[in-house]
């Protein structure tokens, strides 16, 4: 085979591939696409643990209260949706301990929604930041901080469920090193295993033998 057939020949492999991948993404795209949208509007809206703490003593009384945020950058592949998501003892809701923007994505390779987390730089200033009309809900891409773990999402029967890589996600939180963390989310609610480890592999925070039960408040509640 001379060199310009064989030129001509990678080329035509490699236009073969590219559009069977491209075919396969545009197949997908529909399904995918709306499992994103559909994930993300079951993270919006008002959560806490206080029914498992009433049964419970040891278990928080937690709220997690998530909102869609507009970050002003071109429009991405996969077309994200962008939420924001912070964490408060229900007794302390204007003193967020955790805090991050969630970037949802269809994943096409993993067959799942990805949910990458970042932790904003500056937690003070998005403090109560779901208390704004949507309108005024907007950030730069900067704001958005450094990425800090995925979660990949896929369904099944009753919702999703959702996992961190095997090996968790590296941290520096509350003497932990690495994360991980299951998600079972749907419409009613999530139950979540976030823990921490550290250095030598001891679960330092985090669910133990039940999850954390994460249940949507009634509209109108308030606390």
């Amino acid at each position: 085979m001379n060199r310009r057939n064989a030129i001509a020949l990678l080329i035509g492999c490699f236009w073969l591939g590219s559009s069977r991948f491209a075919n396969a993404q545009n197949l997908a795209t529909p399904a995918m696409q709306q499992q994103s949208k559909e994930v993300a509007a079951w993270l919006e809206g008002v959560m806490d643990t206080t029914a498992q703490a009433k049964v419970n003593p040891k278990a928080p009384s937690v709220q997690m209260t998530t909102c869609r945020v507009n970050v002003d950058i071109p429009k991405l592949p996969g077309n994200p949706i962008f939420l924001y998501q912070e964490q408060a003892l229900t007794s302390k809701l204007s003193q967020p301990y955790r805090q991050r923007f969630l970037e949802i994505t269809p994943d096409f390779e993993a067959k799942a929604v990805r949910s990458l987390s970042f932790r904003p730089l500056q937690s003070d200033r998005w403090a109560g930041f779901c208390n704004k009309p949507e309108s005024l809900r907007m950030l730069q891409k900067a704001d958005l901080g450094s990425p800090v773990c995925s979660v990949f999402l896929k369904k099944v029967p009753n919702g999703y469920l959702g996992e961190t890589p095997s090996e968790g996600c590296p941290a520096n939180v509350r003497g932990a090193v690495r994360i991980t963390n299951t998600i079972e989310l749907n419409a009613s609610g999530m139950n979540t295993w976030d823990r921490g480890f550290d250095a030598n592999g001891k679960q330092v925070w985090g669910a133990q033998s039940e999850a954390y039960e994460f249940r949507r408040q009634q509209a109108g509640s308030k606390k």
